[in-house]
């Protein structure tokens, strides 16, 4: 793992966004998957809002996916191997970047087909612990048509687009980088989160 830790780490310093392209192992991704089709299929991910529990709008209109949250002490095989990746990468960050990271929070997100997510950054207005965004993509068989693509804005006001294709991970800082999701035209699968200071 430490060879993938460092091909996000190099990315984000070298070009402000690290991207892995095999960094979620192909069964480890296509396990996630499945978690999302069974909690859709449960009705349990839920309209997304913007902001956090102290300044949450709920009728905003920047964002249509639906989520929902992993429990950091879940039982769930699955998540208990992505977990565990997570921590590792925390400790890698912190032992050679002197990052201080000491919590993270991720969830599943899926948007339908014709939604998107407006140009934005993670970090909250009132919270600044969000230090890092990583998004895991889980989608099969994904094409330029099929959109859904991730589109960094970057500081010379040229644009990355970055296809959400399985396996692949994007990791930057979350109070600096403007990023939006194009409108997916198939539906569109990630695990999404971020490394935290408290």
């Amino acid at each position: 793992m430490k060879a993938k830790f460092e091909e996000l780490i190099d990315g984000y310093i070298n070009n402000r966004v690290g991207i892995s392209e095999n960094f979620l192992r192909l069964p480890l991704a296509a396990a996630l998957q499945q978690n999302i089709i069974r909690l859709s299929r449960d009705s349990r991910m839920v309209m997304a809002g913007v902001g956090n529990n102290t300044n949450k709008d709920k009728t905003q209109k920047m964002r249509g996916d639906r989520t929902c949250w992993i429990d950091n002490k879940s039982k769930n095989n699955t998540e208990m191997e992505f977990i565990d990746m997570i921590r590792q990468f925390m400790d890698h960050l912190n032992k050679t970047c002197f990052t201080g990271l000491n919590s993270f929070e991720f969830h599943y997100a899926l948007y339908e087909e014709g939604t998107c997510y407006l140009k934005h950054r993670d970090q909250f207005k009132n919270d600044y612990n969000r230090k890092f965004s990583m998004i895991g993509y889980l989608n099969d068989n994904w094409v330029e048509a099929d959109g859904g693509q991730l589109i960094i804005h970057e500081e010379d006001e040229t644009q990355l687009a970055i296809m959400p294709t399985i396996q692949k991970t994007v990791f930057f800082r979350s109070d600096q980088v403007e990023h939006e999701v194009a409108i997916a035209n198939r539906q569109r699968m990630s695990i999404t989160g971020w490394l935290k200071r408290m």
